[in-house]
């Protein structure tokens, strides 16, 4: 496509052509949404002022924006990760003491394209690497919970202040919970067949990559990543315009607002059954918010969701024996709650 619309022009030269028309188009189309939900609101007959008027804005603006959102942080941090192929990560981490490993191991999860979805092999891989377990936990837990869709997500909805306190929160929790459970020694209850795979170097390719090659690597990540999130995010969207529109504020205030001591190990509780990831659950959380419920609370809640599913946990006992799944479970739960307060008293 971009050598029919720049047939002059090298591969690398139409790709940064393209860049330069596409930024200053999403950037301006990006500040009209507001006006075009209003818009839209208005042709359908209907006011903001009604439940279901107010629901269809919230829908109608959220779907562009967490979209849009979506398709630029996917093609930045593709081309990004372009840079961490799974094999170079392993090398970073393997044979680092616990503490700078899990520092390492928790920002590199930021920065890399696994999830939870990856928790298996990728625990395999790294044990086969030589990573102490407490410093592939901190890895595992960093990667779903504080990635960059979610920081972007957050960053764009609520502000700077809370996309970094989330960060700062988010890699304490992980580098926290790794380094409990390296101390606590729990080799021994990784399944057998996972103690016996033999240790092996990581092996690190020398290949160079170049720019064009990062770009359609970048391209190719938005039509597999937003190409599978999509539903989740309509459906998250759809939920938090319900929930936008017709739950009466008092009602969230006094179900998760920050007078209630239990709300947030309740939040956490709630979020374990469900699965999703940080793009379908964020517009959920802004509806939350909109309705009274406590910033810690409402974050816990999403934390929980991504980081302690109920699917990940199946997909973990294929390696790990059922004490060490509670064991990383306590930790992880423990933690966000201690996020959640920690949010509910500085905000």
């Amino acid at each position: 496509m971009l050598a029919r619309r720049f047939p002059a022009l090298n591969p690398l030269h139409r790709w940064l052509a393209a860049l330069a028309l596409l930024i200053p188009l999403w950037w301006f189309v990006y500040g009209q949404l507001d006006a075009a939900a209003n818009g839209l609101v208005s042709a359908l007959g209907l006011t903001r002022q009604t439940h279901f008027g107010e629901a269809l804005h919230f829908f109608f603006y959220d779907t562009p924006k967490v979209l849009m959102l979506l398709f630029g942080v996917v093609f930045v941090m593709g081309v990004v990760q372009t840079f961490f192929a799974p094999e170079r990560t392993r090398v970073l981490l393997s044979g680092k003491r616990l503490g700078v490993g899990n520092v390492l191991a928790a920002s590199l999860g930021i920065v890399t394209p696994f999830c939870s979805c990856s928790a298996v092999p990728l625990f395999i891989g790294f044990l086969s690497a030589g990573v102490p377990l407490g410093v592939t936990f901190s890895f595992l837990i960093s990667a779903p919970m504080v990635n960059e869709v979610a920081l972007v997500l957050l960053f764009g909805l609520f502000g700077w202040q809370v996309a970094a306190l989330y960060l700062g929160l988010g890699l304490a929790v992980a580098i926290i919970a790794g380094l409990v459970i390296g101390h606590l020694k729990m080799e021994a209850h990784l399944e057998d067949w996972v103690q016996q795979i033999a240790r092996g170097a990581a092996y690190v390719p020398d290949e160079q990559i170049s720019w064009v090659a990062r770009f359609e690597t970048g391209a190719r990540h938005v039509r597999e990543i937003v190409g599978k999130v999509w539903p989740y995010v309509l459906a998250g969207i759809a939920l938090g315009a319900g929930i936008h529109g017709y739950v009466p504020e008092d009602f969230m205030a006094a179900i998760m607002g920050r007078d209630a001591w239990w709300s947030v190990p309740v939040a956490v509780l709630l979020g374990v059954p469900m699965y999703t990831n940080a793009a379908g659950i964020i517009p959920v959380v802004q509806a939350l918010l909109g309705k009274g419920a406590a910033l810690g609370t409402v974050l816990a809640f999403m934390m929980s969701v991504i980081a302690l599913s109920a699917p990940e946990m199946i997909i973990l006992r294929r390696a790990l024996k059922p004490r060490l799944i509670a064991t990383f479970a306590g930790v992880v739960a423990g933690g966000i709650m201690l996020v959640g307060y920690v949010f509910n008293l500085v905000l």
